[in-house]
């Protein structure tokens, strides 16, 4: 049994192929480490010369350039991923070759998740090559191999949040620069939109709260699923995990009082609907079907429409059919006079 069959199907290796051995993909990796390095270095001679910390780099500086690289890493995604996602199938579309993808016997399911896999393990390794760099934390202590695994794996997740959105705004619309804007746009509202909401809605809690005498009635606030569904909170909860609990604004007069919710366990369950959402509607556009046929002749038809739908139905000026050559006109001309003739 070959099992590199089962797992790699022509899609996925076409694209790993293409992708990996182009200079622009080591380019890329080398520019990424660099950048991550410098700001390694630029946040130990700011905490060891500003005097925030001690003068030597300890376990308490250590963890705070640990912080610091987790969410520059995850700013970084934010930036990467919608590029290298939201124009894997309207780029083949404006290439003119989705009709002959959608030809194949790969099924939409197997196209739109080769295409994310195959852009998500090239940021993956991306993600990899960074692991020198956070290797300096570790030299000094105050962050555990535990927190380093659960800050690459919430990479993950992010990033395929923000490629499955890539991959369903590049199913929807024709032109990649439409399908770009979009996913930078849904990654802006996921990113900034829910912190200021947060803000926002914490400073009308807080003056509510106050102004109603009522100190000592809830055991936590609303405003804390608001910052769930942010990146950066998430991401400072598995730090600190007594961060939901300020988040939520909890109640220390009652020692059994908590927060509800972790807020990366919000992040992870409600986003996850999203990613199946999203995944589920790009399988569904690749192939813009009205109704369904039965036996060879429906199929046939089908196929047909999905070829005419992806390369955007036929052109204008090919709807119209050539004029007939003019030997053909005389014969039409001649054919009547023979049966004249005849009779």
């Amino acid at each position: 049994m070959n099992w590199r069959n089962m797992v790699m199907n022509p899609v996925l290796d076409k694209e790993f192929r293409l992708r990996m051995r182009s200079p622009r993909s080591a380019i890329t990796i080398l520019a990424y480490v660099l950048v991550m390095g410098l700001f390694a270095m630029g946040i130990i001679y700011v905490l060891t010369s500003t005097g925030m910390t001690s003068s030597r780099v300890d376990s308490g500086t250590s963890r705070l350039m640990f912080y610091a690289l987790s969410i520059a890493q995850l700013v970084l995604i934010a930036f990467m991923t919608p590029a290298l996602t939201a124009g894997v199938i309207s780029g083949e579309r404006e290439k003119q070759t989705l009709n002959m993808l959608l030809t194949t016997q790969q099924s939409s399911s197997a196209i739109i998740l080769s295409k994310l896999v195959s852009s998500l393990s090239f940021m993956t390794l991306i993600i990899e090559a960074t692991l020198p760099v956070y290797s300096i934390v570790f030299l000094y202590g105050g962050v555990s191999t535990g927190q380093l695994l659960l800050v690459f794996l919430f990479d993950l997740f992010v990033m395929l949040l923000l490629g499955a959105i890539g991959v369903c705004f590049s199913t929807l619309f024709k032109k990649t620069i439409f399908a770009v804007i979009m996913t930078y746009g849904a990654g802006l509202v996921i990113f900034l939109f829910t912190g200021i909401a947060y803000l926002f809605a914490m400073s009308i809690d807080q003056a509510n709260y106050y102004s109603s005498g009522a100190a000592s009635l809830r055991a936590y606030s609303w405003v804390g699923y608001i910052l769930g569904l942010n990146p950066a909170g998430a991401l400072i909860s598995i730090f600190e995990p007594s961060f939901s609990e300020s988040a939520f604004f909890v109640q220390r007069s009652n020692l059994q009082s908590s927060a509800p919710i972790a807020l990366w366990q919000e992040f992870l369950l409600v986003y996850s609907v999203v990613i199946v959402i999203m995944l589920w509607i790009a399988i569904r556009k690749i192939r813009p079907v009205r109704g369904r046929r039965r036996g060879k002749a429906g199929q046939a038809v089908l196929a047909v429409q999905d070829v005419q739908a992806a390369s955007g139905g036929l052109h204008e000026d090919s709807a119209e059919l050539p004029p007939p050559p003019e030997g053909l006109k005389q014969m039409e001309k001649v054919e009547p006079k023979a049966r004249e003739r005849e009779k």
